[in-house]
């Protein structure tokens, strides 16, 4: 049976700028069909990976393939197959919203009948039919991201990237975007995503690649991350002045590891624990809940801010 050809194909990258390796030994391999999201603190070097991969920074070290293609020397060609999402809002302000979806087809070549063909699908698509004669700046934030999603998809792309496609937006504007990307996995559409939204992520990666300083430490299926290196369940405790003193002997017997930070104690079951059960009686706000990605997330990133060098 023939093996094949992964939509993304890089290894060895490494990217400095300014003398700061901002990737370092990188290797991405995405599958046919999948979501694979990046995650990673600011500075990580997910921006630079999603440009790396576009051709809009060239790496110092690796190669990349696309479509099984060497991006050095069919870009051109490979971006014809390419969908983006970008993070910032670049819609044309004076342009319609239909004309801002032809106009972009034309990029592609895309001819202008076929293009306003796929113009209306997409704004069904997206709910955005009877916006369809409205400038830009009378949109909403969620529809400004569905119209930006909806140009990304007018040249029919293999290979979809979202960076950060619902940043800022209301839970119901988040819902409906999910809902719309999880029918595009569902039709064999590749999806390379980045995201601070945990619950997104969870949501919709098959599989996960935690960055931290430009190197790759995490990888794969989110499920099967967390019960791994976190645990089933997370117990909060804060600190209400009585201190933790002598808490992990109270849970002798159960696996379980712990982390502090600012006054709260954070205790990572592994399975059922019975003398958990107990923490109620000594401590008050006790909080049990089941392990979720951004307990993994911040628990081998850690939980400090740090500045944006992408």
């Amino acid at each position: 049976m023939q093996t094949k050809i992964p939509v993304i194909d890089a290894s060895g990258l490494k990217k400095a700028f300014n003398q700061r390796t901002v990737i370092d030994s990188f290797d991405l391999i995405v599958d046919e069909g999948k979501c694979i999201a990046l995650l990673g603190p600011n500075g990580a070097g997910k921006t630079t990976t999603i440009n790396m991969i576009l051709g809009l920074v060239i790496p110092d070290e690796g190669r990349i393939e696309v479509f099984g293609q060497d991006i050095s020397h069919n870009l051109r060609k490979i971006k014809q197959s390419i969908g983006v999402a970008p993070q910032t809002d670049n819609l044309d302000p004076d342009l319609t919203v239909l004309e801002n979806l032809i106009v972009y087809a034309s990029y592609y070549s895309i001819p202008r009948h076929t293009a306003r063909d796929r113009a209306k699908e997409l704004l069904k698509f997206f709910a955005l039919e009877a916006k369809r004669d409205e400038i830009i700046q009378n949109l909403s934030g969620g529809q400004r991201r569905r119209l930006i999603l909806a140009r990304a998809l007018i040249n029919r792309p293999r290979l979809i990237i979202l960076d950060e496609p619902t940043i800022g937006l209301d839970p119901q504007a988040r819902h409906l975007i999910w809902e719309k990307v999880e029918i595009l996995k569902a039709e064999g559409t590749t999806i390379l995503l980045t995201s601070h939204y945990m619950e997104e992520v969870q949501r919709l990666a098959d599989k996960v690649i935690i960055i931290e300083q430009g190197k790759k430490i995490l990888e794969g299926e989110p499920i099967g991350l967390i019960k791994r290196h976190v645990g089933e369940y997370v117990i909060e405790i804060p600190d209400g002045g009585q201190g933790f003193d002598g808490l992990k002997e109270d849970l002798d017997g159960c696996t379980a590891s712990f982390e502090e930070h600012a006054k709260r104690l954070y205790i990572y079951l592994k399975g059922p624990c019975p003398q958990a059960e107990r923490l109620g009686m000594r401590f008050e706000h006790v909080v049990k809940r089941p392990a979720n990605l951004e307990d993994l997330f911040l628990r081998y990133t850690g939980r400090r801010l740090m500045e944006d060098h992408r």
